[in-house]
């Protein structure tokens, strides 16, 4: 259903590609709930060393087949299987609007372990202070909640959890991709080590 939506959104698409120069060619980085792998599969192809992981065994399987030559794995962002300071870039691409609110300064503590110093962390979410719930999302039988935030309260969380804001991005709803709130984008990054 959402095939091909990351092309209809230049704004989203730009955000995407500043991060990947941050970052730089070649730079380990993790899609932390990465879904169907879109945004995988893209960073991918800005030739960034990337992998996803998701909660979602069965969204983890459609990463797997759109997307067979990048590896996947199941896990949770809140407790992640890297050491610290290993990758050079973390997304986070809608993905902590599934997060509790009190429980996002773990979340983003744990972003900050695992990336290097002077890595970057790029935040995507809906913008927003009510939080929407779907009874039957598409005619299933799911119950879903997503968590709208602000983004200024998000910048101080990031700023809190020791990271350095390096922009910050609203944009107004696309009303051809349905959608009816403004999103947000948050580039940080962990401050490099002072020299010796």
């Amino acid at each position: 259903m959402f095939h091909g939506k990351l092309v209809a959104s230049p704004q989203d698409q730009a955000v995407l590609d500043g991060f990947a120069e941050l970052v730089g060619e070649g730079g380990a980085v993790a899609d932390l709930g990465c879904g169907p792998g879109r945004v995988t599969g893209y960073l991918a192809s800005l030739g960034l060393s990337v992998f996803g992981l998701d909660l979602s065994e069965s969204m983890l399987a459609i990463a797997r087949r759109e997307n067979p030559g990048l590896r996947f794995q199941q896990g949770s962002m809140l407790d992640l299987d890297l050491a610290d300071g290993a990758l050079a870039g973390a997304m986070s691409w809608y993905s902590s609007i599934h997060t509790p609110v009190d429980r996002l300064p773990d979340l983003f503590a744990e972003f900050r372990r695992v990336l290097a110093p002077g890595g970057h962390l790029v935040v995507a979410f809906q913008a927003g202070d009510e939080p929407r719930h779907h009874d039957r999302p598409f005619g299933h039988q799911v119950s879903l909640d997503f968590q709208r935030r602000q983004p200024d309260d998000i910048a101080e969380l990031l700023t809190t959890a020791g990271f350095t804001l390096v922009s910050r991005t609203v944009r107004e709803p696309v009303e051809a991709l349905g959608e009816s709130t403004p999103h947000a984008f948050l580039i940080a990054r962990k401050p490099p080590e002072a020299p010796a």
